[in-house]
């Protein structure tokens, strides 16, 4: 297995420029054997040259030696070989020399150069040497004066081309490797990437979705249970008084409670199974990023497919009649369909405009504005000012003050325009707009 990253600088545990200890242990073994060889060579390069033998011997081993350095300074080596050339010793030098260079990751004209000084240097040694030879010997070799030149490349092609080729290609694979490993490290950095931002989406998928629940809810269960405290303390004044109308009032709170009953059935049950059916075990495990985050779109779906739309609203004002508010409802342009998300919106606002003015202003006459416009759809709830100050503390409704938030949400996911506060009279109004083919966000 081959290392990448983190893992191949651990690796790099040998001393000084070697990678590891083996490596140093080759060049070591390489430079002795080399030593020895320019060591016995050097015997008659001094006698040639009328030096001292252990002068000889000693250039020798210096130069052999030089092997031990090859991976930090191939050019030196090679130098080093063609310098003792004429010499006729360091064949191994030589060889081992020009592999490294041809190796390493020097540009190709310097190893061409190189490599080309060493075949002419080999030529003419082994040229001068053969001609040596035959004088010496007296005798002519087969063809006459036309073999020391066939001879003379023979032995400088031989001696120069196979490490040259052999280097080139190492050099190469060791490049196209480490492109590779490079670019797997590239990939796994990516793909890991990939998971953590696709754990992030799904988490914000997650937060965004509790969140849209927590206003489905809250809009169901604050309007439902508003009216039904407000029933209940109608029911509660008339009891004694006017029978009827105190059957009247149970049985509107009967029926708020069994509508908010149903709606949270519904929810719970998208929650549960995501799809709205019995969910099955899953035959084999699922990354927990895409459960959230397609139980997450899975839910979204769902609520959006069964949420209410703009064909209720004159049933959400009869519902706030029945409990004693004087409502106005009026509504300009041709009615027409919408996206099921600007239908949702639009009613949930709405309603929860109405539920803050039985909270908060209980007995005002209230006005609901809806207007279909070309390429928006607009609504506007605005109260007058309560008949009497305590007028919400005599129902006693909580409010967590989270419906105005939840509003302004809805509309400007939709890309939408939402604003509210006091009106100069002492009421309150809230104005939002949505565009006619809003996408929901997400």
């Amino acid at each position: 297995m081959t290392t990448t990253g983190d893992e191949r600088a651990t690796a790099m545990t040998g001393p000084w420029w070697w990678d590891r200890w083996r490596g140093f242990a080759l060049d070591a073994g390489l430079a002795a054997v080399s030593a020895l060889e320019c060591g016995a060579e050097g015997v008659a390069f001094a006698r040639d040259a009328g030096l001292p033998t252990p002068v000889g011997v000693g250039f020798g081993v210096l130069a052999g030696a030089s092997l031990l350095i090859r991976r930090r300074w191939p050019i030196a080596v090679v130098l080093i070989s063609i310098a003792i050339t004429p010499a006729q010793m360091g064949v191994l030098l030589t060889v081992v020399g020009l592999y490294t260079l041809a190796a390493s990751e020097l540009p190709r004209r310097i190893i061409a150069t190189l490599a080309g000084m060493s075949m002419a240097g080999t030529l003419i040694v082994a040229m001068v040497r053969a001609g040596q030879d035959m004088s010496e010997g007296g005798a002519q070799p087969p063809g006459g004066s036309e073999f020391v030149p066939f001879f003379a490349v023979a032995a400088a092609v031989g001696v120069t081309a196979p490490p040259v080729l052999l280097g080139l290609y190492v050099g190469t694979r060791r490049r196209l490797m480490e492109g590779m490993r490079e670019r797997a490290d590239s990939l796994e950095r990516e793909l890991q990437l990939l998971a953590e931002r696709a754990e992030e989406r799904a988490e914000w998928a997650r937060n965004e979705e509790r969140t849209r629940i927590a206003r489905e809810m809250h809009d169901v269960v604050a309007h439902r249970v508003s009216l039904m405290v407000v029933h209940a303390a109608a029911l509660q004044a008339v009891a004694r008084k006017d029978p009827e109308k105190a059957v009247k009032n149970a049985a509107l709170v009967g029926d708020m409670g069994r509508q908010a009953l149903t709606e949270l059935r519904e929810m719970l049950g998208v929650l549960r199974t995501g799809d709205g059916t019995k969910s099955a075990k899953p035959a084999e495990p699922v990354p927990l990023a895409a459960v959230g985050y397609a139980a997450a779109a899975a839910a979204s779906r769902a609520v959006d497919e069964e949420g209410p739309s703009l064909a209720e609203l004159d049933e959400l004002v009869g519902q706030s009649r029945a409990a004693g508010m004087a409502v106005d409802l009026s509504v300009e342009g041709e009615p027409r369909d919408y996206a099921a998300d600007v239908e949702q919106t639009a009613y949930r606002v709405v309603q929860e405009a109405l539920t803050n003015v039985h909270k908060h202003a209980a007995g005002a006459k209230t006005y609901v504005r809806l207007a279909h416009r070309t390429a928006e759809i607009a609504m506007q709830v605005e109260n007058e000012p309560p008949p009497e100050p305590d007028g919400a503390g005599a129902a006693r409704l909580p409010s967590g003050g989270n419906g105005l938030v939840g509003m302004k949400e809805r509309v400007t996911a939709l890309g939408g325009v939402f604003v509210s506060g006091p009106t100069d009279g002492g009421g309150f109004r809230v104005s939002a707009v949505l565009p006619a083919a809003a996408l929901a966000a997400g």
